[in-house]
């Protein structure tokens, strides 16, 4: 007789549960997402391996690698983004997009051409040339590259200097025309090559914003066709980046000899990043109970603080800009949500390096050229 009221109880249970599971998922996937940077690669991946020694990339492991990121090349001849392409393929996706976004698909060609010139392998050498292919279509008339080829309508077709994707792919260039590791590449790819980075040069050069009259920085993205500054996502605005700006400025120092328009560039950039130093705060990471882990980001004082630099600053005023995923910007970190204050590297002190090492080793190489 109670069989109708304990199947209904069961349901209920059920029910009790799978909201309870729903929950509890939810909450570890706010939790992983939030501990991870937008900007996170891939454990690992194919960059930790280069720097081994050339007979390794003979033996088995390096053959097992090589087999793994050739499951994961895509039709196009990129790599996806956020999955370590070194790991044996589960048999799906994680995203089917080849991009040059977080750090995808350079490494993996390296990785490649390395593979052939220790084995003679041709599929790697193949794969390789069809990776290569990708990188030199995707490319603009204009010197610049989109965030994936083909780019589609929105945003990711920007000229895309956000994680670094455009230095990433003109230093991976460079290099197929300057190294041995590349000596199996045809001349007639090499010197198309060598084109498209001279055409990267003056894309960066023309997309260097000015204030005033003055060459400053650059932004995260800039527009394919008149090469204004353009926002990303919604709390990716249009503005001055103090941290992608950094590899573009260490890309036109490594010129040899650098043209007077690269020194300009280099000297605007340099004034600006001497001029947007924020001083006397730290970032820190306090632990807070009520959040969703454990910890919460803020901005203390602390006059004896090294200077840091925001991730965004508003042309025209130099003051930094945070923004949640509304798009609108607020002037302190504190301003925004959760979310997006912990999920996000707004600040930094990526510039330190450069100003206090590398310009000034640059600044001595080329002496009267870099007044």
């Amino acid at each position: 007789m109670n069989s109708v009221p304990n199947r209904e109880m069961l349901v209920y249970r059920i029910a009790q549960i799978v909201a309870i599971a729903t929950r509890i998922v939810c909450t570890l996937g706010l939790v992983l997402r939030l501990a991870m940077p937008d900007a996170l690669l891939a454990v690992g991946g194919p960059g930790r391996y280069l720097k081994k020694p050339d007979n390794w990339f003979a033996g088995e492991e390096a053959k097992q690698i090589a087999g793994n990121i050739l499951s994961y090349q895509t039709e196009l001849g990129g790599w996806p983004k956020n999955l370590d392409s070194t790991l044996a393929s589960w048999g799906g996706r994680i995203d089917t997009q080849a991009t040059f976004d977080n750090g995808a698909t350079t490494d993996e060609l390296r990785f490649l051409a390395h593979v052939f010139k220790a084995t003679h392998d041709d599929r790697c050498r193949a794969a390789f040339l069809k990776g290569m292919d990708y990188i030199l279509h995707a490319q603009y008339a204009n010197g610049g590259w989109p965030q994936y080829f083909p780019p589609g309508r929105g945003y990711h077709r920007y000229i895309t200097f956000n994680d670094d994707a455009m230095v990433r792919l003109l230093e991976f260039l460079r290099e197929t025309y300057r190294l041995s590791t590349y000596d199996f590449i045809d001349a007639p790819r090499r010197e198309a090559a060598r084109k498209a980075f001279d055409r990267g040069i003056e894309c960066i050069l023309k997309c260097q914003i000015k204030v005033d009259g003055k060459p400053t920085a650059w932004c995260a993205q800039h527009d394919e066709r008149d090469f204004r500054p353009r926002p990303g996502r919604k709390y990716e605005l249009a503005s001055l980046s103090g941290s992608e700006s950094v590899p573009i400025v260490e890309l036109l120092m490594s010129l040899d000899p650098p043209t007077p328009a690269v020194v300009q560039a280099v000297e605007g950039a340099v004034a600006w990043f001497k001029s947007a130093e924020i001083q006397g705060i730290r970032q820190v990471v306090q632990p807070d109970g009520k959040s969703p882990t454990g910890k919460n980001k803020v901005v203390v004082k602390d006059p004896a603080a090294p200077p840091m630099w925001a991730r965004f600053y508003e042309i025209g005023t130099n003051r930094p800009i945070f923004a949640d995923r509304d798009g609108v910007p607020k002037h302190d970190l504190a301003e925004i949500g959760y979310e997006r204050r912990n999920g996000y590297s707004w600040l930094g002190e990526r510039p330190k390096r450069l100003l206090d090492r590398e310009y000034p080793a640059w600044k001595k190489k080329w002496g009267t050229q870099a007044k």
